[in-house]
């Protein structure tokens, strides 16, 4: 039996093989851009003094993550400590800077007020041969409370040591190379700021390379840079395992989130910050110890951190900031760049790319106008529907296991469920692509598919430059090898040109699928699921392919004929693909759930926090989860709502919340050094010294009340903080010395002047009313999980 001519780009005489052979070349391509991804294996401890071990600094972790050490603890005096006396044994001469440093970056949703800390860092000093600017090696060494921070940053502060005596063990590099390693990077990013304003070292500014890390393991990203990167992504692409992309850079600058590079950055250093992301759910956890560092992650960091510093080391940095921002991507183990001023001219041809082979398709017949605009039309559906099913997917999750909610962005074990996310966006693919082939024609959806990448280029280009290349470049290689497939003679080299073409696509998009699940987590699983939907829109030709050929129209086919039953089997056969994802989907979301199950190594995370009144003498019972059950709704209950009027330092965050019987905690105490006037300004000199053991003190003025002018030990503060009902303008003071904090307020004010001050400390242990967790639920990564708040007014 003849069937009509088909309507595909091309027409292999042996369709299956060629199908099959095609989606192995793609698999094999895949798996290598896979494989360039993965960490080197890590160095035993006994490796060559001048080579970066990870056996040597996993010992520097478990050293310094022996226990939670948040900034201005005992603890953490004891790291300090520890930091200093292995530099020192490294021959080295280190400083502790300390300084009061006000907040870098954006404050904490609660944070209520401005950051201020006292900080302590270890700046070390390895001079340079002939030094034309300096190196600037930084990782913060203080932890969260909540946890003793292995990974973030232990893993950092060892890499840097690591590095450090490498370095060391070599010739000296040219440049001067110095070792920043900051306190209150968890508080307020203060030590940081504390080093970029007021350190000597850091006058002239620089080259900034931040180790950070927000998971446990996968690869080391390099995820922002400073302006003018090109350079700066050039020495990246030497070192040993480059891993990062241009498009990280623009997500980064749209989320809510700073470390230590934000400070150097806004100074005016040039520089590059690097972490590990995947494994989150032991961010700022208790179970962030040494023993969930993968080594090989940690291998990577110091590859990449002692190949730059020996790079740059070496080199003029004199015209280091030139030649714009570059454009860039993982590829095979390399970082495939570009000058970013190609970007808009790519997109253009990109753009132009579909259009010709659009025009192709019709002058051979393969398509007419309207199937052209058909395919055009429908070829968005799977990029709108992919998502909003991933989306529903992380629901029904979060409905199943309540306790995703409470995680950072992913459950401990994800690997299942990704898969299942990508098994949702081909089973949508698929499903879109057999139900319309028929009718609008193979050739037609490529032509629309290849189109709406190329859109997407042409804005990305817009608004986000460094990722107009993940669309961009696949539009522009999938229609000029749909070109050359229509026009190639004979069948083989066609699909040859169509596999070419995919192959771009997969080299460009699937890293960005890889990097984005652990960048942004399940909890935003729309977001992979649109990248692998248009992965799969890149794909098109290399699907139909996987597809019987176009059966002749049915209202052009007699019922019953041999001829109809022919082409029921076909459109059997289409399904089946979609079929057998949407089977994978189920499979590994079963999966998933069999695997990832609360337990006492991996803990339902819960937040709680305690605040006593000291003016009423009530207390609460407060979370930040967004409805009480099991062991917090003990706790809490009701709907969450503001504690703003009362509790001004945790901010405006809505907590649930349940009463508590009032401990017997002392308030701190707000003494008036001074109070001057001049008409209707008052100048206000108070000193808050806690009477217990705390992290921190906070003081707000009455909204009633305008500050035009707040200083602490010499530092001006920003006074344009909102007013959060009750209250004005606030600062939250981090690792406050014993003898409490010295501030200066100057307001407007004929009548008194109304104050809140409140401290917190950490640990639920002992409290009245407490019912300790049992053994599979654990603590939530969170600045004030965990927090013991005493609050009271002072009116002067």
């Amino acid at each position: 039996m003849r069937l009509p001519p088909e309507r595909s780009l091309v027409h292999p005489g042996h369709r299956v093989l060629a199908g099959f052979a095609a989606a192995a070349a793609l698999v094999a391509v895949g798996a290598a851009v896979v494989l360039g991804l993965r960490p080197p294996g890590p160095r035993p401890a006994d490796a060559d003094p001048g080579a970066f071990s990870a056996g040597r600094a996993s010992g520097l972790v478990r050293a310094i993550a022996v226990e939670p050490h948040v900034a201005g603890s005992a603890a953490n005096d004891r790291v300090l400590t520890r930091l200093v006396d292995t530099l020192r044994g490294l021959g080295l001469a280190p400083q502790v800077q300390d300084a009061v440093s006000v907040q870098g970056g954006e404050p904490e949703a609660d944070a209520g007020g401005v950051g201020v800390a006292r900080v302590r860092n270890v700046v070390t000093l390895l001079p340079g041969t002939a030094p034309t600017g300096r190196i600037y090696l930084v990782a913060h060494y203080d932890s969260i409370q909540t946890g003793p921070g292995g990974n973030d940053d232990a893993a950092g502060v060892a890499t840097v040591l690591e590095t450090a005596r490498a370095l060391l063990a070599g010739p000296r590099p040219r440049n001067d190379v110095v070792l920043v390693l900051t306190d209150a990077e968890e508080a307020c990013l203060c030590g940081a700021r504390a080093f970029v304003d007021q350190h000597p070292l850091a006058r002239g500014g620089g080259v900034a390379l931040n180790l950070e890390a927000r998971g446990s393991t996968g690869p080391v990203i390099m995820f922002e840079t400073s302006a003018d990167n090109a350079r700066l992504v050039a020495a990246y692409a030497r070192a040993p395992h480059p891993v990062g992309t241009s498009f990280a850079v623009e997500i980064y600058r749209l989320l809510p989130n700073d470390t230590d590079f934000t400070a150097f950055r806004e100074a005016g250093f040039a520089g590059l910050n690097s972490a590990y992301i995947d494994g989150a759910a032991v961010y700022h956890a208790p179970t962030d110890v040494p023993a969930t560092v993968d080594t090989a992650s940690l291998q990577q960091h110091g590859d990449n951190a002692l190949a730059l510093a020996r790079d740059l080391g070496d080199r003029d940095l004199g015209g280091l900031r030139a030649g714009g921002d570059a454009t860039y991507f993982p590829a095979f183990g390399a970082l495939v760049t570009y000058p970013g001023w190609l970007t808009r001219p790519l997109a253009v041809l990109a753009a132009l790319a579909p259009g010709a082979l659009g025009w192709l398709v019709g002058r051979r017949g393969l398509a007419s106008g309207r199937a052209l605009a058909a395919g055009a039309a429908l070829a968005p559906l799977p990029l709108l529907l992919a998502p909003v099913l991933a989306q529903l997917f992380w629901s029904a999750l979060t409905l199943i296991r309540p306790g995703y909610a409470a995680l950072p962005i992913d459950p401990y074990r994800p690997l299942w469920f990704r898969l299942a996310v990508l098994a949702l966006t081909a089973t949508v693919t698929l499903a879109w692509y057999a139900s319309l082939r028929r009718r609008v024609g193979p050739a037609a959806l490529a032509v629309g598919g290849f189109g709406w990448l190329a859109a997407l280029g042409l804005v990305l280009a817009a608004v986000a430059p460094g990722g107009a290349y993940l669309t961009a470049l696949p539009a522009l290689a999938g229609a000029v090898a749909g070109l050359a497939a229509i026009l190639l003679r004979p069948a083989w080299a066609a699909v040859a040109a169509l596999v070419a073409g995919a192959a771009v696509a997969v080299v460009v998009l699937l890293p960005a699928v890889i990097l984005l699940f652990p960048a942004l987590g399940l909890v935003t699983s729309g977001v992979a699921a649109f990248m692998a939907a248009l992965l799969g829109l890149a794909l098109l030709p290399i699907l139909d392919l996987l597809h019987p050929p176009v059966p002749p129209p049915a209202e052009a086919t007699p019922r019953g004929t041999a001829r109809e039953r022919v082409a029921g089997i076909f459109r059997r056969r289409a399904a089946l693909p979609a079929l057998v994802a949407a089977v994978a989907t189920l499979a590994c979301a079963a999966a998933g759930l069999a695997v990832d199950r609360f337990d006492a190594a991996h803990p339902a995370p819960t937040h709680l926090m305690y605040a006593l009144d000291a003016d009423t003498g009530q207390a609460r019972w407060l979370s930040r989860e967004s409805a009480p059950r099991g062991w917090t709704g003990r706790h809490v209950s009701g709907d969450p709502a503001t504690v703003a009027d009362n509790l001004p330092g945790l901010g405006s965050v809505r907590l649930l919340s349940g009463p508590a019987p009032a401990a017997d905690l002392p308030a701190p105490r707000l003494t008036v050094m001074s109070d001057t006037r001049a008409g209707d300004t008052r100048t206000l000199r108070v000193r808050l010294v806690p009477q217990r053991p705390v992290r921190l003190v906070t003081l707000h003025v009455g909204s009633a009340t305008e500050v035009t002018a707040a200083t602490i030990a010499g530092r001006a503060l920003p006074v344009d903080h909102p007013a959060e009902g009750r209250w004005g303008f606030g600062l939250v003071f981090h690792a406050p010395p014993r003898t409490g904090i010295e501030a200066t307020l100057t307001v407007r004010a004929t009548g008194p002047v109304t104050l809140r001050v409140m401290d917190g400390s950490d640990g639920l242990t002992g409290l009245p009313g407490f019912h300790p967790r049992p053994g599979d639920v654990g603590v939530v990564g969170s600045h004030t999980s965990e927090l013991v708040a005493v609050a009271r007014t002072v009116t002067v």
